[in-house]
């Protein structure tokens, strides 16, 4: 074991679990160190400049005070990507990624798709990257969130329309336009919060994650509403959900008119996704 992870994992003994500490120990060597995996792996030291040395215990900080390691390098991988993220924006999840599986499945490569409540801009990044002749629309209610989705669009050359809106002041522009409209709105009800690690809820956004006990679907009632008017007929709804929630959203969309609806699974076996024709 070369010194700098036998500082990373004495450092941060008790603060994270055994795996995630050597986790943590090979993504700060290898991703932000500069060591490759090969010397990595043969326990090779690093030799640390005294800027090296300074950034290195600023890292080890911010760990111990549970900053998402994702803040901290500034950087999430999405869809084999890498996106800029910082605590105005949620880290892009996993379950996300199966999200934009389904879509790509599904929808052809020309499609007229929009994104509500965009935040880092995964989603519509990876779309448009991955539709090369769709045309992606993307929304947030947050200048911050639409700030960093626009550095990750340029940086990525992905061609998107962003726009700031609040869904529940909005009186729709248009009708029947989209084939696919896609939401990761907040969906973490006040009482889950007990049950957070604090690198979640210390730090990422929290009015992009929590909604209230007495209405925990009131975003997907409200996109509901505006997808009946902005889809074009036969277009869907691609929704990220709480997987609590699973059989509430099937009749939530299917009262509102929606048909095909669809709740899936994610890897974990959690209902995490719902799809609805309109």
């Amino acid at each position: 074991m070369n010194a700098v992870v036998s500082r990373i994992r004495h450092a941060l003994e008790g603060y994270y679990p055994s795996e995630e500490i050597k986790n943590l120990s090979k993504l700060i060597c290898c991703e932000m160190l500069g060591q490759s995996a090969v010397d990595y792996y043969l326990g090779k030291d690093i030799i640390l400049s005294e800027n090296d040395e300074q950034s290195f215990e600023n890292i080890l900080f911010r760990l111990r005070k549970n900053e998402p390691i994702q803040y901290i390098q500034g950087i999430a991988r999405f869809y084999g990507r890498s996106f800029r993220v910082f605590p105005g924006v949620l880290i892009p999840r996993p379950e996300t990624e199966e999200l934009v599986e389904y879509m790509l499945a599904e929808l052809s490569s020309d499609s007229s798709l929009l994104d509500i409540g965009t935040g880092s801009g995964c989603i519509a990044v990876t779309l448009a990257k991955e539709l090369p002749h769709s045309r992606v629309a993307a929304w947030d209610i947050s200048e911050d969130a639409l700030r960093i989705a626009r550095i990750n669009s340029e940086a990525l050359g992905a061609k998107i329309t962003f726009k700031q809106c609040n869904v529940f002041a909005y009186t729709p522009e248009m009708h029947h336009n989209f084939d696919a409209i896609v939401s990761n709105p907040p969906y973490v009800t006040e009482a889950e919060s007990k049950d957070m690690e604090p690198n979640v809820l210390n730090w990422e956004p929290h009015t992009a994650l929590f909604v209230p006990d007495n209405d925990p679907l009131i975003f997907y009632r409200r996109i509901g509403c505006l997808g009946m008017q902005m889809l074009k007929e036969g277009g869907q709804l691609y929704f990220e959900i709480n997987r609590a929630f699973g059989i509430e959203m099937l009749n939530l969309l299917m009262d509102m008119g929606y048909h095909n609806v669809r709740l899936l699974k994610d890897i974990s076996g959690n209902d995490r996704f719902i799809i609805a024709k309109r």
